[in-house]
């Protein structure tokens, strides 16, 4: 689960990590009462959607021309503008894709003198099976450009999580960012912060960019970001209360209320399987005959009939869906099971596409006399080779 930037900033200061006063805004009115509160005479005016690269952003009904959606204020009337010209409107970033989101909150905060901007992101390192700190004197917008053309520019620390946090992880930090005195001791301060406040809330990572070295010598968090594990989400009823379902696809939201993973694709074929590892090879195997897939949905092994209708409902929902692919290994998921919950979902919905299932494991027989007998017009598979043919062929015949 992903939050906002000053959500996160919230959480973080809870840790007495050093933020920049801010206030966040659903309107014009909002923004200007908030700016009202800060000394002055700069203030920053941010948008908040839940994708990186805004400060480089376009809004769509404004033209080339327009400032993105990080700005500089030098009045109150100036946010009012910048905030009028953002609420509403459609920021496209460089992670939003040419869609871009719409703006519905914004974040005004205290302007910044800025001395040196630094970069310090944590996640959780799978090849390692540790956490890691990855820092770069580098911080700013061109991080990614930073990674790609000059990776040497970018220290990683891996922490053993039988340790924890030692006084020597802070250190390293300190000395990647090439701090000395007390800015040195800042950082190993603030590095051992950001763990704890990674390890309690459960994060699946946690970004400052950039962490800013001000010009009377403090360092502050200019710009964060962080996510959050979904499965450890019930230990944290405070940050799960902070989810914006309006930056979320509306399709994934409804998946998650029956706890599927749905993932919303570009193609035309939609999938439904069970086990992530099956869905990657029906996905593959889609793409290996021809076409794409809509979506990766994977109901898990334990679903039951009216997880599986919501499932294929979902699915449905989707107008770039032209076929379906229904891919599923009866393990501990039953194959009558699957078969009652596509019948009945299909009857529900007026099925309008074509249908290809391929059943194997238990209860193998029962779920296709199930559908065979349904009355539906659903095209039977022997193996996956044979789903994605008859799947591709069939979309491609009623085009």
């Amino acid at each position: 689960m992903n939050i906002h930037e000053y959500q996160a900033k919230e959480l973080l200061a809870k840790f007495g990590i050093g933020i920049p006063t801010g206030y966040p805004a659903t309107s014009v009115a909002e923004a200007v009462e908030g700016a009202k509160k800060l000394p002055g005479p700069l203030y920053v005016v941010k948008a908040q959607i839940h994708a990186g690269g805004r400060g480089k952003g376009k809004f769509k009904e404004l033209g080339a021309d327009a400032k993105g959606g990080v700005r500089l204020a030098k009045s109150i009337e100036d946010v009012e503008k910048d905030a009028g010209e953002m609420l509403g409107n459609t920021l496209v970033t460089v992670q939003t894709g040419d869609a871009g989101k719409q703006v519905n909150r914004l974040y005004v905060t205290d302007g910044v003198d800025i001395a040196e901007e630094y970069y310090l992101s944590m996640l959780v390192d799978r090849a390692s099976g540790r956490i890691a700190m990855i820092v770069s004197t580098e911080g700013g917008m061109d991080i990614e450009e930073v990674a790609h053309s000059t990776p040497e520019k970018i220290t990683t620390i891996t922490i053993d999580p039988a340790t924890g946090f030692m006084p020597h992880h802070g250190r390293e930090v300190a000395f990647a960012l090439k701090l000395s005195g007390d800015l040195n001791k800042q950082a190993q301060k603030l590095s051992k912060q950001l763990y704890e406040a990674f390890t309690t809330l459960d994060c699946d990572m946690l970004e400052i960019n950039p962490l800013v070295e001000t010009k009377d010598g403090n360092l502050l968090v200019l710009d964060t970001k962080m996510s959050f594990d979904s499965n450890a989400l019930y230990r944290h009823p405070d940050v799960e209360a902070m989810r914006d379902e309006t930056e979320e696809d509306p399709m994934e939201v409804e998946a998650s209320k029956y706890d599927l993973a749905y993932i919303k694709l570009d193609g035309d074929i939609g999938c439904m399987v069970n086990g992530a590892g099956l869905a990657m090879a029906t996905m593959d195997i889609i793409k290996l005959n021809g076409s794409f897939p809509a979506n990766f949905l994977d109901v898990g092994g334990g679903a039951t009939t009216e997880k599986v209708t919501a499932a294929f409902k979902i699915i449905l929902s989707d107008p770039a869906v032209k076929g379906i692919l229904v891919n599923i290994f009866g393990g501990i998921m039953r194959c009558d099971t699957i078969a009652e919950g596509i019948v009945a979902a299909a009857k529900e919905v007026d099925l309008s596409v074509p249908l290809v299932v391929r059943l194997e494991g238990t209860n193998v027989q029962q779920g296709k006399d199930i559908l065979a007998n349904s009355g539906l017009p659903i095209v039977p598979a022997d193996n996956l080779g044979d789903a994605a043919q008859k799947i591709v062929g069939e979309v491609k015949k009623a085009a």
